[in-house]
C-alpha cells in the first residue's frame, strides 16, 4: 500500500526550520496586533456605552451591539489562543522539539508545517484528534 505524500515522515532541515521560525515571528506580529486592535474595540464599545441604561429587547441596536461585542470577544479570543501556539512553537524551535508530533512522537511533514507552523500533531493524530 503506497502512503500518501502528505503522510511522509521527514526530518526538517536548519533551513526550513529559519523559513518557518520567520513566519512564526511574522505570526507572532500579526496575533499580538490583532490583540491589541480587539482589546481598542472592546475597550471604545464599553466606554460607549457606560452609562447608558441597556436594554437589548427594546434598543433597537441591542441585537446588533451584542453581536458586535461577541465577534470581538471572539475574535481576541483566538487571536490570544494563535498567540500562545506560537509562542509554543517558537519555544519547540528552541529547545529542539519543533516538527515533532505531540501524541505519537512522529515528524510532522514539512508540507503541513508550512501550511500551519504551530502545528503540534502529524496529519494523522491532528485527523484523529481533530486539531
Amino acid at each position: 500500500m503506497r502512503e500518501d505524500v502528505a503522510m511522509q515522515q521527514t526530518r526538517l532541515d536548519p533551513a526550513a526550520i529559519e523559513v518557518l521560525r520567520g513566519r512564526l515571528t511574522a505570526e507572532l506580529s500579526e496575533a499580538t496586533a490583532a490583540i491589541d486592535s480587539s482589546k481598542g474595540a472592546l475597550s471604545s464599545f464599553l466606554t460607549s456605552r457606560r452609562g447608558v441604561e441597556v436594554d437589548d429587547e427594546h434598543d433597537p441596536e441591542g441585537s446588533t451591539l451584542a453581536l458586535h461585542f461577541s465577534e470581538t470577544t471572539a475574535l481576541l479570543n483566538n487571536s490570544r489562543r494563535h498567540l500562545d501556539q506560537t509562542v509554543a512553537a517558537l519555544g519547540k524551535i528552541a529547545d529542539g522539539s519543533y516538527g515533532t508530533c505531540d501524541r505519537c512522537q512522529r515528524d510532522i511533514p514539512l508540507a503541513r508545517l508550512e501550511a500551519r507552523p504551530a502545528a503540534t500533531h502529524c496529519v494523522s493524530c491532528a485527523t484523529a484528534v481533530g486539531a
